[in-house]
């Protein structure tokens, strides 16, 4: 089990850690019919063992299609070549008492072109699921209202 690393802000970022509120990303990848779930590492301080899109904090002044394609670069070697639509959905707050939180979820909907994924050490697993079999999983509080900003439900 690989720990999260303690945080060192960048010139430039934000440090959310003692913040109330803090805007984040949560991406669903689609690609064909399918939709990209991650476990969070058992090592996260965040949310450990659950099942989400690819997120991140929006912490510098990049824009948001900037964050999007460097988290899933980061996160699952997808390549800025290999995506094909980026989408930003309804925003909205999902609290999280347990972490002392409001989080500013920014949903995203990203096509890509590729099924092939390489995690780095914030997910433990990963699956291509249709949507009704990703709603079985344990999923991170707030991410059935991710998918609900995309999808029928």
């Amino acid at each position: 089990m690989k720990k999260e690393p303690k945080f060192r802000p960048k010139p430039g970022q934000v440090d959310f850690t003692g913040i109330r509120y803090c805007p984040v990303i949560n991406c669903v990848v689609k690609y064909g019919r399918k939709i990209l779930v991650v476990q969070r590492s058992s090592g996260m301080r965040l949310y450990p063992g659950y099942w989400n899109g690819v997120s991140g904090f929006l912490d510098d002044q990049r824009s948001l299609e900037e964050k999007v394609r460097d988290e899933l670069g980061e996160e699952l070697g997808i390549r800025k070549k290999n995506i094909l639509a980026i989408r930003l959905g309804q925003i909205f707050h999902q609290e999280a008492p347990k972490y002392q939180k409001t989080w500013i979820v920014h949903p995203v909907l990203v096509t890509v072109d590729t099924d092939v994924v390489t995690l780095d050490w914030e997910a433990q697993n990963y699956r291509w699921l249709m949507l009704k079999d990703v709603k079985q999983l344990k999923l991170l509080p707030g991410f059935d209202r991710v998918l609900g900003s995309f999808f029928n439900k």
